[in-house]
């Protein structure tokens, strides 16, 4: 009975995530979500108390779907640098280049939707970006000690402008889905992070 509760539970997240995606939170109803799961009312509400709660744990669905991709083989790299550009590369190339989810960067469109509508989401998948951000400054810091980097080096603004970088393109590429778009990117923060060396 349990497992079968918690495939349930799964099904719900995961077509949530997709319909979520590529119709967005507000323009996604609880409707939608039962047609999707063929569930009924009190189907869902056995498993979740509202939609904000649907969207909660597809949020932190999505940031495991995105973490397994971006930092796929990245903690055996010894070059903190190489390892920011193997995460940039996973992030552009096998995440967003790759249409992970069907409305696009699932975070980017989420930022633009809540942005003004739910301050309490819009700041988990803030803190989600900015939690990339000092991954980033960890590995920068960790270059510095190893006096990989050129002195004198605003790492903080550095690890703020590669997010930056590639929210810019994620923006970019939903419009066009120009996979020029992101590969031109990873060409410039690959020339970037190469002129940070000594």
């Amino acid at each position: 009975m349990a497992a079968k509760g918690l495939q349930t539970k799964e099904k719900i997240i995961e077509n949530a995530l997709h319909l979520f995606s590529v119709k967005g939170y507000y323009n996604t109803s609880i409707n939608d979500i039962l047609l999707a799961t063929n569930l009924t009312k009190g189907g869902l509400y056995g498993h979740f108390q509202s939609k904000e709660e649907v969207w909660y744990a597809a949020y932190d669905q999505a940031v495991a779907i995105w973490k397994g991709i971006v930092f796929k083989g990245v903690s055996q790299i010894k070059d903190p640098l190489e390892r920011i550009e193997t995460a940039l590369d996973n992030d552009l190339r096998n995440y967003l280049g790759a249409d992970v989810f069907e409305g696009g960067c699932f975070f980017l469109n989420m930022l633009v939707e809540l942005s003004g509508q739910s301050h309490e989401m819009n700041t988990c998948v803030l803190d989600g970006v900015m939690g990339f951000s000092k991954a980033i400054l960890r590995w920068l810091y960790e270059a510095d000690e190893k006096q990989i980097l050129k002195p004198g080096l605003d790492l903080e603004q550095i690890a703020k402008f590669i997010v930056t970088s590639i929210n810019g393109c994620a923006a970019l590429y939903a419009s066009t889905r120009n996979a020029q778009t992101w590969e031109i990117t990873l060409d410039q923060i690959h020339y970037y992070i190469n002129s940070l060396r000594k």
